[in-house]
């Protein structure tokens, strides 16, 4: 009696669809709409206030020129202006890691959480290449949360400071978001 009852109830989820096409406006989509969002990211590796830590390196890591294996975990603050003291709009939260042999470059994964006005709460994910030394420079945004649900488009990086010494980096972004 077990094996037939197993048997008709494999039969019956084979017979099943695993997928339909639905209306957007079942799950509350509007009209798509192109928004501009323009800030600035500061990552602080050294120091009193540090923003990104390392979590875990390959043995060669230190001998490469490009860092190679490094992985570091980050809670970067994204602000108004340049200056780190000027008005916070979200955090950058993710990793990247060192990921090329010949020229140092970030393999990416971040989501922009962002905390103020109508954007509070809400979130844009990126993935992607960032070679930092080059003067272009682009990340993917690949989805997001709230009020950015089902978001695509591209984050372009301009290099404002790279601060070896220091471990400080401020960049600007420009985020290009198609969302519903």
């Amino acid at each position: 009696m077990t094996l037939t009852l197993l048997f008709s109830s494999v039969t019956a989820a084979e017979n099943c669809n695993f997928s339909e096409y639905i209306s957007p406006k079942s799950l509350g989509l509007k009209k798509e709409k192109l928004l501009h969002l323009h800030f600035f990211f500061h990552d602080v590796a050294r120091g009193a206030n540090v923003t990104a830590e390392s979590v875990a390196q390959a043995k060669t890591s230190n001998a490469s020129p490009t860092r190679f294996g490094f992985l570091v975990i980050a809670d970067d603050p994204l602000t108004i202006g340049r200056d780190i003291r000027s008005k916070v709009v979200g955090k950058a939260q993710g990793l990247y890691g060192f990921s090329d042999r010949s020229e140092i470059s970030l393999f990416m994964l971040l989501n922009l959480v962002f905390t103020e006005g109508e954007f509070s709460g809400s979130s844009v994910s990126m993935l992607g290449r960032n070679p930092i030394f080059h003067k272009k420079r682009e990340l993917p945004i690949v989805g997001g949360t709230g009020v950015f649900k089902l978001a695509r488009g591209q984050a372009y990086l301009k290099k404002i400071i790279l601060d070896d010494d220091t471990g400080v980096a401020i960049v600007e972004y420009n985020l290009y978001v198609f969302h519903y």
